[in-house]
């Protein structure tokens, strides 16, 4: 690989304020691995003897470690699909390897959602609750698409709408759980409400800060006459280039989302899983 295509920049200095995010990003992920020990143990000795109903859990276990392991991945080694920036110079920071695992990821990040929505539709035989339950996959497949089109061609306008899809989605996902509080009382309907509570504040920073970020870099390219990659011409890109640089004015934008992305959604999943264990308490 050429040198012009491998910026390097020294290694991680202390004093930057991006090493010290970098380790509370790595400090939160392995607290969450450790989490997903330990979920994986208490269910397993509840399983011992049991045959109801284990396949279940274990399919959320595992798509629950996709997203968990697949997060960690993505901020021991952070970088920036569009700009092909990273901060560690390692094959592993290819922005092909990375949209990898985070397409992986987020797929099972929404089909524990699905899962999880059908499961109570079904309890309460709420076709609201069901139907998204099929929306909230098919909508982040569509933007996962999207995802690879703007990492790909490097326009960020797939990515606004890849973020506008994910808005679309869980927006889908408050109407499904707004229809199931009626039907739940008790510490269910504290759960459900926080949910709802955690997943407005998520669409709020979709559609203030996230979609409207993509669109002025969208804007900014046009107007500079910034030229697209084509699609194969992207695949190679993604797959050699990427650029070291520990400058905190190019890695600001992505600071803030990051942070937010590696922890509370990653705790959202953690609690699914516990949530999908808990079916027989949740009946009653």
């Amino acid at each position: 690989m050429s040198m012009e295509w491998r910026a390097r920049s020294g290694s991680l200095n202390w004093l930057n304020p991006l090493a010290w995010w970098w380790a509370l990003l790595s400090v939160v992920s392995v607290t969450n691995i450790a989490a997903w020990f330990l979920l994986y143990h208490q269910v397993q000795e509840r399983q011992v003897g049991r045959f109801d109903g284990a396949s279940g859990i274990e399919t959320m276990l595992f798509l629950c470690a996709a997203y968990v392991f697949g997060c960690a991945f993505r901020s021991f080694l952070p970088r920036a699909d569009v700009q092909r920036i990273c901060l560690f110079d390692t094959w592993l920071s290819s922005v092909v390897v990375g949209r990898a695992v985070a397409t992986a990821a987020e797929i099972c990040f929404a089909i524990q959602w699905a899962i999880v929505l059908r499961q109570l539709g079904t309890m309460t035989r709420a076709d609201t609750a069901l139907t998204v339950a099929w929306m909230v996959t098919l909508l982040v497949l569509i933007a996962e698409c999207f995802s690879w089109y703007a990492v790909l061609t490097t326009n960020y306008l797939g990515n606004a709408i890849e973020n506008s899809l994910w808005a679309v989605a869980f927006l889908a996902v408050e109407i499904g759980l707004f229809r199931l509080l009626p039907d739940f009382a008790g510490a269910v309907r504290a759960v459900l409400v926080v949910a709802i509570i955690g997943i407005a504040f998520y669409l709020i920073f979709l559609m203030t800060v996230d979609v409207p970020m993509y669109l002025r870099r969208w804007r900014a390219k046009v107007a500079d006459g910034g030229r697209l990659l084509r699609p194969l011409e992207g695949l190679r890109d993604v797959s050699t280039r990427w650029v070291v640089t520990h400058d905190l004015a190019r890695w600001k934008d992505e600071m803030t989302w990051m942070a937010l992305y590696f922890s509370a959604a990653v705790w959202a999943s953690l609690a699914l899983c516990v949530f999908y264990a808990l079916d027989n308490q949740v009946i009653r």
